[in-house]
Parts: structure tokens; C-alpha cells; sequence
């Protein structure tokens, strides 16, 4: 039986419930993150009440500090943190590879320097099963080994090999009830995405995540090694797009068949006074906001704006309260967990086109200078130039 329950969908976006040990999971979902084990600034009482029965923590660093041990001795992860919705683990191979001193890769593992202490671990894929399996999240994630955004066809294919070896060595060692997902690579070659998710969808994973991406490319290029993985991929198991969680890029992930998606996004921009709104992300410490009455989004059913003033979150941050991390965090998440259930609506009345072109139309990303600068970036990396 499959762990995933289909309800509709409709060119090509789905609408289902994903099934775990600690509750059922309506997708599309987004999911917030705890690195950690926990939301910043939130408990996870309030967590819930934004609207949210899943959400990520990460192996790395929960390996690193307080320690696998510590936490399974205290109870499990669930028990540590005081969490009782589903828990969704990354295996930690990403900041492995991006936070810490790397020492050495080889098809046996990857030793590496913790960016705390320096001091040498290594971390093989059994190993990394062993590590979820302990911590006890619900949805656990296989090793794998993401390629640098610069990095030659040749290296990328090398990469991707050996995380179908690791796939499929984490597949062998697994032995509980928790769902094993497999990580998709390829970096930007359509043939290796391609390939990537054909290779990992035959050894029948209970899910497959999406890796390797949102590191800076266009939209363009991260849209199309999307669609090109998810065709590859089974249609009765859940997909998962890591890393992702603008608002926007939420909905054009849908339209692609996402059915899971995360990111610090939502809570590390509230924490810097910047809030969603229909028509965008708004900075609260601008003066336009110094004496508005009304709430940051009227329409918002947040604790937030159901309570206080855009004139009095504007107040908080420029005083520096701690208060204001925590309301603008929970106006984030919640605006993200009423736009999946929109948009699960939307798929379930057959609506989902004309949800995508309303929300697009009026929803204002990020500024477009800093998207235009980001993609020479990127160009020049992959063109193997100076950056600019």
C-alpha cells in the first residue's frame, strides 16, 4: 500500500493525504524548519496553531549538539522537543558538505570537521540511516552527495553515481517503519536529472526528494530540472522539492506536481522584519507603516494581525523587542499554511489554474535587480568565471 492517498489532480498538480506514525499530512504541505529541534522564536504550541502537523529537523546538526545519544535517552526526538505532529529528517549530507571543513568523499562515506569544533566525524550511509532511525522522525532521508553549482558535467555525474550507491546501501540497512526517501541529484543537466530519478525510482523508495536545488540558479533552469525529475518519478508516491519556500515559488512548484516542500525562508525573512502579504513581501521598519492602525494583512486570521497593529510590529522592530521575532514569525508561517490549504482547495474544486494565475498576478517577488544579479552570478560560476 502505497503511503500516499491521491484525492485529485488536475494538470499536474495533486492534492492527497500522506500517511505517517504521527498523523496524517494533506498535500501539498509546506513544511517549517527546525534544524535545531525547534522553530525560532516559536513553541510548538504555537506551531500547531499556525497550522502545521509536520515539520524538519536536520541530522547534522542534531548529531553535532546535543548529541544522537542524549536525545534517544531523553525520549526520542518527539519527546525532546515536545513535538506530537510528524517529524521529517534530512539526513544532513547538504551541510556536510556546506558547513563543514570537508576532509575527504569516497563511495565509503564523507569525513568531515564540525564547523562547531573542528573535531574529525565521519559518516557513512548506514550510518546516517542509523542516526534518523534513532532520533525516531517519521520521514527520514537516504545520503546523498549534492554537487557545487560550478561544478564540471563530469563531477556532477560522479556525484550522482555514488548517491544512487548510497541510495540504495540505505535502502539495504533500513529496518523500522519510518519512510526512507530517496534524494534525486544530477545538478542542471536535464539527461542527469533525468536519469537520476529513473535509477532511484526503480528501487521502489516509499517517497523522493528533489536535491541539489534553489542554490542560486535562474528560476528558469530550477523549474526545469523539476519538471524533467518529477516525469521520471512515481505518480503514487510523494515528491518533494528541498529547500524551497518563497511564497510564489510554492505555487509554481504545485503546478509541477510538488507535493512537499521546505525552507528557513519564511521564518529567517520575519525575523528581519519582512512579512508576506497577498501583494507581497512588505518590509514593517519602513515609515509607511510607523502609524498604520490596521493589522500588517486584514484578511490575515493569524494571531498576529488578529491582535495588533502594522504600527505596532513597525514599533517592535525598531526597539529591537524580542516580541517582534516571535508575532512576525508566526504571521510567516501562518500566511504559508493558509496559502497550501488554498491551494488545496483550489486542485480539489478544479480551480487550481485560476488560483495560480490570481495569486501570480498580484503577488510581488523580491526585488528583480537582486534576481538579475544572482543569475550573473550564477552564470559566471558555471561559466567557471571570476564572480562578479
Amino acid at each position: 500500500m502505497s503511503n500516499l492517498s491521491l484525492i485529485r489532480e488536475i494538470d499536474g498538480a495533486r492534492s492527497g493525504k500522506l500517511y505517517t506514525a504521527h498523523g496524517t499530512i494533506f498535500t501539498p504541505v509546506f513544511m517549517p524548519v527546525g534544524s535545531q529541534a525547534t522553530i525560532k522564536a516559536l513553541t510548538p504550541d504555537e506551531v500547531y496553531m499556525c497550522g502545521y502537523n509536520i515539520l524538519l529537523s536536520n541530522t547534522y546538526h542534531l548529531y553535532l549538539r546535543p548529541g544522537v545519544e542524549n536525545i534517544k535517552a531523553l525520549g526520542g526526538l518527539h519527546r525532546f522537543m515536545r513535538w506530537e505532529g510528524a517529524i521529517l529528517t534530512d539526513s544532513g549530507g547538504y551541510q556536510v558538505f556546506s558547513l563543514a571543513a570537508l576532509n575527504k568523499v569516497t563511495d565509503d562515506g564523507v569525513s568531515f570537521r564540525s564547523h562547531l569544533d573542528g573535531n574529525i566525524h565521519i559518516i557513512t550511509p548506514e550510518r546516517a540511516v542509523a542516526l534518523q532511525e534513532v532520533l525516531g522522525a517519521d520521514i527520514i532521508m537516504a545520503l546523498d552527495e549534492p554537487s557545487p553549482v560550478d561544478a564540471p558535467v563530469a563531477k556532477v555525474r560522479q556525484a550522482m553515481e555514488r548517491t544512487h550507491r548510497w541510495a540504495r546501501r540505505c535502502l539495504d540497512t533500513h529496518t523500522t517503519a519510518q519512510q526512507l526517501f530517496a534524494i534525486v541529484q544530477g545538478g542542471f543537466s536535464p539527461e542527469l536529472r533525468r536519469e537520476s530519478a529513473t535509477t532511484l525510482a526503480e528501487l521502489d523508495f516509499p517517497g523522493y526528494a528533489l536535491g541539489g536545488l534553489s542554490l542560486g540558479e535562474p528560476k528558469e533552469v530550477m523549474w526545469e530540472m523539476t519538471a524533467t525529475a518529477v516525469a521520471c518519478l512515481p505518480k503514487d508516491k510523494p515528491r518533494y522539492l528541498m529547500g524551497v519556500g518563497s511564497p510564489e515559488d510554492f505555487v509554481q512548484a504545485v503546478e509541477l506536481g510538488i507535493d512537499m516542500m521546505d525552507c528557513a525562508l519564511p521564518t529567517r525573512v520575519a525575523r528581519n522584519g519582512a512579512l508576506f502579504t497577498a501583494d507581497g513581501r512588505i518590509n514593517i521598519g519602513n515609515a509607511i507603516y510607523r502609524t498604520q492602525a490596521d493589522p500588517v494583512e486584514a484578511s490575515c486570521d493569524c494571531y498576529t494581525c488578529r491582535n495588533f497593529s502594522a504600527a505596532y510590529m513597525h514599533h517592535l522592530f525598531h526597539a529591537h523587542e524580542l516580541l517582534a521575532y516571535r508575532l512576525a514569525t508566526i504571521h510567516n508561517l501562518r500566511f504559508m499554511a493558509r496559502l497550501a490549504a488554498q491551494i488545496r482547495q483550489a486542485i480539489l474544486e478544479g480551480t487550481f489554474a485560476t488560483f495560480r494565475n490570481d495569486f501570480l498576478s498580484r503577488y510581488r517577488p523580491t526585488d528583480e535587480t537582486v534576481r538579475l544579479t544572482q543569475k550573473q552570478r550564477w552564470l559566471a560560476a558555471r561559466q567557471g568565471l571570476k564572480q562578479l
